[in-house]
């Protein structure tokens, strides 16, 4: 282990801090990319191809984390990845954003799973692409969600930001208050699935003491990566509170076979850090890097150009 402290309708949005909260302004893309869709399960996924030259050549795929969209600056990353030669797919999940899926806002990790697995077969299907050479990059849930899934979709890398490792850690996070909360709102949104009703909703973030999947200070953050005039509807549908505690990705880090990049914060109070540090020790091909931050600086300003820096020259290695 190595350790380190085309067509319209593509939008992308400009780096900012988030140190004041305040909406990331919207901006147009400097970079072609194509609005795609592909079929996962019952419905369309929506999303975005950023093409990086006619040959075949690498490809990442992203998807974000917690009801996130891919407006939430993914295209920044997406846009640094294709400057420098590989091609990118970012896609919403069914029930999310720009895809389709009734009801909206469910959240099923095994849904999510079969939608990362149905875009690396879009991916591979497209002729610009080396279909050996597909790296998975997740970010938070998303991040947990690719180490799950890498050895199954013969991942040629992963990078996983800040990602969720362990969901017993995730729960003691919450503190015992929140978290008997949110299993009472999960159950009630269970029995109406049960009966055929409308879902029970909770937000996914909001301030200490709400009721909310994310209540750490720096969840404020989180609504700040939408950029100012972006539809956001940040609804969850409760059930997922009670998949929290048994969704552990670290298990598969410790067995991942390809090069793997983890990048934690050792202020991370939203996915605590130790379980994925702990996980990446175990295994010789994680290159584990720390980073003194929380969980969502990284996604703008000096943090954004650290990480994404770092998971460039990641690829260049991991790939060459």
């Amino acid at each position: 282990m190595h350790s380190s402290t085309v067509t319209s309708g593509c939008r992308a949005c400009s780096a900012g801090s988030t140190a004041d909260q305040r909406p990331i302004p919207r901006r147009k893309s400097t970079m072609t990319c194509q609005d795609i869709s592909f079929t996962s399960g019952d419905a369309r996924c929506a999303g975005w191809f950023y093409p990086a030259g006619p040959d075949p050549r690498p490809a990442v795929v992203m998807a974000h984390g917690l009801a996130g969209i891919k407006e939430m600056r993914l295209d920044a990353y997406a846009e640094r990845f294709a400057a420098a030669g590989y091609h990118v797919l970012i896609f919403d999940y069914r029930h999310f954003g720009a895809s389709e899926g009734q009801p909206r806002q469910l959240l099923s990790i095994r849904r999510q799973h079969q939608d990362w697995a149905a875009a690396v077969a879009y991916t591979r299907s497209r002729p610009e692409v080396d279909p050996t050479r597909i790296v998975l990059w997740g970010s938070s849930l998303s991040g947990g969600h690719v180490l799950s899934i890498a050895a199954e979709l013969s991942a040629a890398a992963v990078i996983a930001q800040v990602p969720h490792t362990h969901g017993p850690a995730s729960v003691l996070a919450l503190g015992p208050r929140q978290a008997t909360r949110l299993t009472g709102h999960g159950l009630l949104d269970i029995a109406r699935a049960t009966v055929g009703a409308a879902p029970h909703y909770v937000p996914a973030s909001g301030p200490p003491g709400s009721l909310a999947l994310m209540t750490a200070p720096e969840a404020a953050g989180y609504l700040s990566l939408v950029p100012a005039g972006q539809a956001f509807d940040q609804r969850v549908a409760g059930r997922f509170a009670l998949a929290i505690p048994l969704y552990s990705p670290a298990r598969a880090l410790r067995n991942l076979t390809m090069p793997t990049l983890v990048q934690v914060g050792s202020r991370d109070e939203t996915t605590p850090p130790g379980p994925a540090i702990r996980a990446a020790g175990k295994n010789p091909r994680v290159t584990l890097s720390t980073h003194e931050t929380g969980h969502f600086e990284p996604y703008s300003g000096e943090l954004f150009e650290a990480f994404v820096t770092e998971q460039i020259d990641f690829l260049q290695h991991a790939l060459a």
